[in-house]
């Protein structure tokens, strides 16, 4: 039975009954599920004050369970990446810790990446996937069975159906990114991970096309999109359309970064902030392959 620390590194988690059901849930999946003190902390928005949160990282990383699922997102990793430990998480994943999560959990994947080269896994959270209430749709089949086949080391490639015009794309590199704007947050940072030749995915939450157009630019604008082999979007979900859009969307959006990005451009990853996600290995090297329409990303 893996063992798994359930904890909240960034955003104070209120939702009990939730946070009930998805131990619950992940226990019937056969996990040995413990709750980190942090999910109950509270201060502000925070799960607790920074040297609580500093505290929770260090406290989970010494433990090196199986597995390290954080129980939400929210924000707050971005306020700890400098005094964080890298060297101690590092070697937590050295002992065989898993760290998974997604949203604001991309600050903490992709600042291990950089400064040491550790992988972690961008995937489902406790409280917003295993504790979705049968009402709310409950746990997706696709997320639970992905997860539970990556954290057996059972899961060696995922797919997808993206769009026309990418048949034959074949490409290798190391496969990293996450939630667009952690990721464009990070960039000129110290905890900006220096990936080139690499296969960058990107999703995000309640952010306008504009918005996402403007943050991919910057990417674009900065070199970083077209030092990649392939960029593979995932879900741009609950923003608001305005009335002065006058026909542009998510596909102007994208159409406008490839006309100036010659890097590939594939849309349809099934990640992000929706029920239906797959789990990804962060800094590991993948090959990804399309034939037609279908588009297989192996590691």
């Amino acid at each position: 039975m893996s063992s798994m620390i359930v904890f909240a590194p960034s955003g104070v988690e209120l939702r009990a009954p939730a946070l009930r059901l998805a131990r619950q849930r992940l226990e019937a999946l056969g996990f040995d599920v413990t709750l980190d003190a942090s999910v109950r902390a509270r201060y502000q928005r925070f799960a607790g004050d920074e040297a609580t949160r500093l505290a929770t990282l260090q406290r989970v990383a010494d433990a090196a369970p199986s597995i390290a699922l954080a129980c939400r997102g929210g924000y707050g990793l971005t306020r700890s990446l400098d005094a964080i430990d890298w060297s101690r998480l590092a070697r937590s994943v050295e002992r065989g810790t898993r760290w998974v999560g997604f949203s604001d959990m991309t600050a903490l994947q992709l600042g291990l990446l950089a400064h040491t080269g550790a992988e972690s896994w961008h995937g489902p959270m406790a409280c917003d996937d295993f504790g979705r209430s049968d009402e709310a749709g409950g746990v997706d089949e696709v997320a639970r069975d992905c997860f539970v086949e990556a954290m057996s080391g059972e899961l060696e490639a995922v797919g997808f159906r993206t769009e026309p015009g990418f048949d034959g794309l074949q490409a290798r590199g190391v496969l990293w990114g996450g939630n667009l704007a952690m990721v464009q947050s990070l960039l000129g940072t110290p905890h900006w991970p220096r990936v080139k030749g690499g296969v960058l995915f990107l999703e995000d939450v309640s952010e306008h096309p504009y918005r996402i157009e403007r943050m991919l630019l910057q990417l674009h604008q900065a070199g970083v999109l077209a030092a990649q082999k392939a960029v593979l979007l995932g879900a741009f979900t609950d923003y608001r359309k305005s009335a002065n859009d006058r026909g542009y969307s998510l596909k102007s959006c994208i159409a406008h970064l490839r006309s100036v990005c010659r890097t590939p451009l594939l849309t349809g990853l099934p990640f992000g902030h929706v029920p239906t996600k797959v789990t990804l290995p962060i800094g590991r090297r993948v090959q990804l392959l399309v034939e037609g329409r279908d588009a297989l990303i192996g590691w």
